[in-house]
């Protein structure tokens, strides 16, 4: 490898990149145009000689080393910046960068969301991600299996619930069962997301019949289509639901354990550790 050639400029740039996943809104964010930045990813590339990123059907995805590169392109930044205050006699804060779901900002986060802390909303998957490239110092996010490459601690671990209205007669019962919810019409996430995938095997294993009222994406969407009566929702603990709503436990249902993951690189890092702090301190009881 030649690293004569190794320009910081494209490292910059692809650091951009890496934050959008789209050719487009990287080349307009530094004024550049498409081709002239598909040439600088790809004499990185050529440069370091692995692929930096994938193409899934329409979205790009990083590799692992695209992620590495990305997260040392930041770093880098990060230090060229603290140099360069250290030379002129200033003292820049840099700002600590949290990485979430909707639900965990509307539900879990709520207290820790305040000037100051620059949030990234993203999917599990997007979260892990802006971990992994360096985007964000801390990330927030529901895990079933833990990431080998990042630390995780475990914040909390809330138990599965049935939300419904406040006359549904299941709402009587203190607690519930999986067999409770036999014949319910449930609203329900997308097939493909974790939440959908993990309670239709649990309630095929339990072999308890039940039928799709509505599938809708994320939890505000769920509760509000279970308070017009359209059907039962499963969520996590951690939700609230509005008012005119009420939600029991379902004991045979695994808790959902959120967890708080960096980059080992961040495990010192002053900033994280604060973030973390605030977050435990501020997190709703289980």
């Amino acid at each position: 490898m030649d690293l004569g050639r190794l320009s910081t400029d494209a490292l910059a740039s692809f650091a951009v990149f890496a934050e959008h996943l789209n050719f487009t809104r990287a080349a307009e964010d530094l004024h550049i145009s498409q081709p002239a930045l598909h040439v600088k990813i790809r004499k990185l590339a050529e440069t370091l000689g692995r692929p930096l990123y994938v193409r899934q059907g329409r979205r790009l995805r990083l590799t692992p080393e695209g992620e590495a590169v990305a997260r040392f392109a930041r770093d880098l930044d990060a230090r060229v910046t603290a140099f360069l205050a250290d030379v002129r006699g200033t003292s820049p804060a840099r700002v600590p960068v949290l990485a979430a779901g909707e639900g965990a900002y509307l539900y879990l986060l709520g207290d820790v969301i305040r000037p100051g802390i620059r949030l990234i909303n993203a999917d599990r998957a997007g979260t892990l991600t802006a971990v992994r490239t360096g985007r964000a110092d801390l990330g927030v996010a529901v895990l079933d299996v833990l990431p080998t490459d990042l630390q995780a601690v475990l914040l909390a671990s809330y138990p599965q619930t049935l939300v419904m209205p406040e006359d549904h007669p299941l709402a009587a019962r203190p607690t519930l069962t999986l067999a409770d919810l036999a014949g319910s019409s449930l609203v329900v996430p997308p097939p493909t997301g974790p939440h959908r995938i993990a309670l239709e095997r649990a309630l095929h294993a339990a072999e308890i019949p039940w039928s799709v009222a509505v599938e809708a994406e994320g939890w505000p969407l769920l509760l509000h289509f279970a308070s017009l009566g359209v059907g039962l929702a499963v969520v996590n603990g951690c939700v609230t639901p509005p008012p005119g709503l009420v939600q029991r436990e379902i004991l045979d249902l695994p808790a959902v354990p959120y967890y708080a993951v960096h980059h080992p690189t961040r495990t010192n890092d002053p900033i994280r550790e604060a973030l973390l702090e605030e977050i435990q301190q501020a997190l709703p009881p289980p």
